[in-house]
């Protein structure tokens, strides 16, 4: 009996730990978009989007954020899973064939809905609204810091190239804002030297180098001279992967960096979490440590 009731515990505490997930919505220009969040413990909260990839969802991102949804309760995170509109964003590519570029769904007012909720109803800290997106979810991070940069903090973006200037149809704001990037050299889904993306038999047109990518968002922070360069410890190298760190970091500037995982393809590298290494990213432009 004693062994029965403490495995219930345990299974409780696990249950808890984890958070029990919430499911809403709102509706935006006759769709009702729904999203899924994880009630913060406070007041105050840092509102962090984490965005799936092209053809998912996301409830589907939960088990690739297993760890930052650990720490969220202690470091006041409110969690947000959203859904795209039929499995896709209305990213920046303009040759993308997805319901939701052709139909031109408005995920600039989701977004902003979604802020003005959680403001509402958890009285988040408006002034630390993050993203970090992946494949697809990382275009669209890259479309939030392009288009409404005062609405978010900082961003990161994995496995994720800017569109290439002629399939660009996103309105510039050209405000730098902190950006995270990682991604991968021997990406064939997102080419690490730019090309088209092709995903789930669909045409999402072509993306610019990494390295462009890269100096978009720090010439745009005024970054003139070379990045800091590290290796970061390869902690798994039975994954054949390692990692290179460049970044721009300057008082007064946004932080840009970019995390090369050489022999990377489009997944997540072994050797970092990315959501913590996110997180991490997303305090220091706090200054927090």
């Amino acid at each position: 009996m004693l062994r029965y009731l403490l495995l219930i515990s345990f299974t409780l505490t696990i249950t808890l730990s984890r958070g029990q997930l919430q499911d809403d919505s709102v509706q935006i220009e006759g769709h009702q978009r729904t999203f899924h969040f994880l009630k913060p413990t406070q007041s105050g909260a840092s509102l962090v989007f984490v965005l799936h990839g092209s053809g998912g969802n996301g409830k589907g991102m939960r088990s690739g954020a297993q760890k930052l949804e650990a720490i969220a309760p202690k470091e006041n995170i409110l969690l947000v899973y959203p859904d795209g509109y039929k499995k896709y964003w209305n990213e920046c590519r303009k040759t993308a064939q997805s319901a939701a570029n052709l139909e031109d769904i408005n995920d600039n007012a989701f977004f902003e809905a979604m802020i003005n909720y959680f403001s509402q109803h958890y009285q988040i800290n408006t002034k630390q609204v993050f993203a970090v997106g992946t494949s697809g979810g990382g275009h669209m991070a890259y479309k939030l810091a392009l288009t409404m940069p005062e609405k978010f903090r900082a961003i990161s973006a994995l496995i994720a190239n800017l569109p290439d200037t002629n399939n660009l149809d996103c309105p510039e704001k050209r405000i730098a804002i902190p950006v995270m990037i990682v991604n991968g050299t021997a990406d064939n889904v997102n080419p690490y030297n730019g090309g088209e993306v092709l995903t789930n038999n669909i045409s999402l047109g072509m993306v610019r180098s990494t390295d462009r990518t890269f100096h978009y968002w720090s010439s745009l922070a005024g970054y003139k001279n070379e990045p800091t360069k590290k290796f970061l410890p390869d902690t798994d190298p039975a994954d054949g992967k390692t990692i290179e760190q460049y970044t721009y970091s300057q008082k007064g500037k946004p932080e840009i960096t970019l995390l090369k995982v050489l022999n990377g393809k489009h997944d997540y590298p072994n050797d970092i979490n990315v959501y913590l290494e996110s997180w991490a990213f997303f305090k220091r432009q706090l200054g927090v440590k």
